[in-house]
């Protein structure tokens, strides 16, 4: 009965940040909507039941963003007191593909780390709820700037983590399309080499990214293989199935850093993107009929 209790919970955070997504994305005439579809089951996961995150009492408002870091900067501040407490046994998140942003920010919601009306701050100017979110966006606590680098700076954390023999885990999420990137293979097989098996990789393959469809732009199929190769220990499991996700999460550390290859559908639970085939990376309205069917649409429609 527990285990069906936690995962109707999961169930209904993943719904909401696909609805929540999609009425801001209609809001403000755009949106990353398709990454919602294809990451909500493997954000609702993390945030509850695999993250060991510290407890956030209330959920918090964004703040104003407080200025360039730096020495003479008291007001300074990064997104990762939307993950409560730091502490060496505490994991840290870290999301690689920045334009993910706007879900993490709902699913932050979702799970009662931050405010309802937090998404009326998105994009505003002198806020910290980014587009493209940044060190200081809720939910982030470095800027991972171009594709590729998050994993980087990920890693060089899990490597002083260890080092400083911390029994919290870094978790990072990426997004099929890093893996076109040379970086992202570096930081892999520097991973593998000092043994960080403190580190969890979740990785959305949708099988699309700007340009179009994977296997068309770059094929870097067989995922599992490639990563395999590099010295990572990978597992492939269906990114929408919830148990599956969190049990994952649970194998063994055996010296090797973990990667789950989460095959996902960019338009789960929302067939009205399947129009857009194959550029789903960014919902743009061209004019205000398609904007009306996208309303008419959530609407009619019960995500999940």
């Amino acid at each position: 009965m527990e285990q069906f209790e936690w995962i109707n919970q999961v169930k209904k955070i993943a719904q909401g940040i696909r609805k929540r997504t999609l009425e801001h994305t209609i809001k403000n005439g755009g949106g990353y909507l398709s990454q919602a579809c294809s990451s909500a089951e493997i954000l609702a996961t993390l945030y509850t039941k695999v993250m060991n995150l510290g407890t956030v009492e209330n959920p918090i408002k964004p703040k104003p963003f407080p200025g360039v870091p730096g020495a003479g900067n008291s007001r300074y501040f990064t997104g990762a007191e939307f993950h409560g407490a730091r502490g060496k046994e505490y994991d840290r998140f870290f999301l690689s593909p920045a334009q993910y942003a706007l879900v993490v920010y709902s699913a932050l919601i979702e799970t009662k780390r931050m405010a309802e009306d937090g998404l009326d701050y998105f994009n505003k100017d002198g806020y910290s709820v980014e587009m493209i979110g940044a060190e200081h966006s809720p939910g982030m606590e470095v800027t991972t700037g171009s594709l590729g680098q998050g994993i980087s700076q990920a890693a060089g954390i899990a490597f002083a983590r260890k080092r400083k023999g911390e029994t919290g885990r870094i978790i990072v999420f990426l997004s099929d399309g890093e893996l076109q990137i040379g970086q992202t293979w570096e930081a892999l097989q520097a991973m593998a080499f000092h043994k960080l098996d403190n580190m969890i990789l979740y990785i959305d393959v949708n099988g699309y990214q700007c340009d179009g469809k994977m296997t068309t732009v770059m094929n870097v199929e067989p995922i599992e293989k490639r990563l395999e190769s590099f010295g990572l220990k990978a597992l492939r499991i269906d990114g929408h199935n919830i148990e599956a996700i969190a049990q994952a999460s649970e194998s063994k550390p055996d010296g090797r850093p973990l990667a789950i290859v989460c095959d996902t559908n960019p338009t789960k639970d929302m067939e009205i993107l399947c129009d857009r085939a194959p550029k789903f990376h960014y919902v743009r309205f061209a004019n205000n009929e398609e904007k009306q069917k996208y309303i008419l649409f959530s609407q009619d429609v019960a995500l999940g």
